[in-house]
């Protein structure tokens, strides 16, 4: 009997080794080539799954955002009882800063995204999807945290999630290039945490 293939395995499988070769070289590094050979198929194989490069990106960039939102709730759901606002905020910005080697790959890859999503719009509408989505969830935490008087009334929580994302965004950079430690990242983070919840 011939040998029957998983294929969301083997797109998952693709979608890893674009990521190993763009954590390393970039996307414009990755050929379609180059993917099949890191993923162990040949080139044919490949193309039955992805077309073309773009195809193959569009279907990664999903996977990855994916995989990110599991390890953030598996984390999230690891927490005992019911956890605070600002818990859930801390540990959901832990897990978007590269403080491991699995989510410094994911954030190189991501980085390698961001710059090719500039000029591509089917790219860049992950991130208009995503980030909204993101920025509500942390406001929701940040207007749970206003009602039980942990957080100032006079703070909008639109603003403040937005502020959230973009401290770890850029804190994301300075630890990708060793400019911060990861502890150091996550001593910022707390410090602003502090200034937010009373």
């Amino acid at each position: 009997m011939p040998k029957r293939v998983d294929h969301d395995e083997r797109r998952h499988r693709i979608a890893e080794a674009l990521w190993r070769i763009a954590s390393e070289r970039g996307l414009d590094g990755a050929s379609l080539r180059d993917v099949a050979a890191e993923a162990g198929i040949s080139l044919g194989q490949l193309q039955h799954y992805f077309r073309t490069k773009d195809d193959m990106l569009v279907f990664a960039l999903g996977h990855i955002s994916e995989l990110a939102a599991r390890r953030i709730g598996a984390r999230v759901g690891s927490l005992a009882g019911d956890p605070s606002p600002r818990t859930l905020l801390r540990e959901t910005l832990a897990e978007m800063l590269p403080l491991d080697d699995k989510s410094r790959t994911g954030q190189l890859v991501q980085i390698a995204y961001f710059v090719r999503a500039v000029h591509d719009e089917r790219l860049r509408r992950h991130a208009k999807e995503g980030i909204p989505a993101l920025r509500e969830f942390f406001a929701a935490q940040i207007r749970r945290a206003k009602e039980g008087g942990d957080v100032a009334a006079d703070r909008d929580p639109d603003t403040e999630a937005m502020l959230l994302i973009s401290l770890v965004d850029g804190l994301t950079g300075y630890v990708l290039l060793d400019v911060l430690p990861g502890e150091e990242a996550m001593r910022l983070v707390d410090a602003h945490l502090d200034r937010l919840f009373t």
